[in-house]
């Protein structure tokens, strides 16, 4: 049998070294405030650690040094390079622990579980990897940072009243209502199976009708699309596209269209609040829409926009829920 991964030879395979400096130390050579690290620290999600702790590496080091230099620059002030590292850091502690489990599955090949590999297979796994990953992440970064500043310029540029983080967007949420005796009927593996099969093929299907998925819940995910009629796609394919193994309709979408905003890579306002409790009025493998959206979508002749019950909505008041569907269904209860 392979001896157990030693932690601390595997944070020194992935971080490119040992720990070499206490706190104090790291601070010194950075040339950043004692008070600034800290906030840096915490903002990126890291444990503190004690004065006396050796536990700061060079990369360490040079990350605090390019964060005060940009401070020092004036191409931040404290507050927005705090919020930035807090962006990135909430951000990274998902991909890191997404992609541990990815690998952690990877390492059971018999090919890499061998006692040559003192640091158990994750290392090795791991820092071949690393190259490309680095790579690849700095692309795809990049990507979604050229898009994102163009939807943002694109919005400005619509509409007078749009401002940098408030704007219009057609918000939707896909919820998967089979979830609660799915939780019942499999175990912790399958289960996993079903929400992983969820996110990818919704994830998928808001990808490829131009959407862009906001975040994801486990049995729910919100999505947001710059038109009315991609929203309205996306909705249809999510509500016909996603099953599991039982023999019901597994899917439910609200749609809302109207001013949103945009901060911290999340959406908030009365129109993403809108969407939530139309999916909570949905029946399964149904769409419910807003008043907003079933104007923008009413002229095209190959949606059907039926208006059904309206409903009180906590908050809200009265809601005025329209069913969705393609020209060529049958027509059917839409809301429960």
């Amino acid at each position: 049998m392979s001896p157990r991964p030693d932690p601390t030879e595997i944070e020194a395979v992935l971080l490119g070294g040992e720990a070499r400096y206490t706190r104090a130390q790291a601070v010194e050579l950075a040339g950043a405030s004692g008070d600034f690290s800290r906030r840096v620290w915490r903002a990126l999600g890291f444990a503190t650690r004690g004065e006396d702790a050796v536990a700061f590496t060079d990369g360490d080091v040079e990350a605090l040094r390019i964060t005060s230099e940009l401070m020092k620059g004036g191409i931040l002030d404290e507050d927005a390079a705090i919020r930035l590292a807090r962006a990135m850091g909430q951000t990274m502690a998902r991909l890191a622990e997404w992609q541990t489990s990815i690998l952690s599955t990877l390492s059971h090949a018999p090919a890499k579980g061998t006692d040559e590999e003192p640091n158990g297979p994750l290392a090795g796994f791991a820092q071949e990897l690393m190259p490309d990953v680095e790579s690849l992440l700095l692309y795809i970064w990049r990507r979604q940072l050229a898009a994102s500043v163009a939807r943002r310029v694109a919005f400005l540029r619509s509409s007078e009243d749009a401002a940098p983080t408030y704007f219009p967007l057609a918000v939707g949420f896909a919820d998967l209502v089979s979830f609660t005796t799915l939780s019942r009927e499999l175990d912790e593996v399958e289960l996993a199976e079903v929400v992983e099969g969820f996110e990818s093929t919704a994830t998928d299907i808001v990808a490829s009708g131009g959407g862009r998925v906001v975040k994801t819940l486990g049995d729910e995910i919100l999505y947001v699309a710059n038109t009315a009629g991609q929203a309205a796609e996306i909705a249809l394919q999510l509500a016909d596209g996603v099953k599991t193994h039982i023999e019901v309709p597994d899917v439910r979408v609200g749609l809302a269209y109207g001013p949103v905003l945009a901060l911290l890579g999340d959406v908030f306002g009365t129109t993403v609040n809108r969407s939530s409790r139309l999916t909570s009025f949905a029946r399964p493998g149904t769409v419910l829409i807003d008043d907003a959206l079933a104007d923008l979508l009413r002229d095209d002749s190959s949606l059907q926009v039926v208006a059904v019950r309206a409903r009180h909505a906590h908050g809200l008041g009265q809601l005025q829920p329209y069913a969705l569907r393609r020209s060529f269904e049958p027509a059917g209860p839409a809301a429960g």
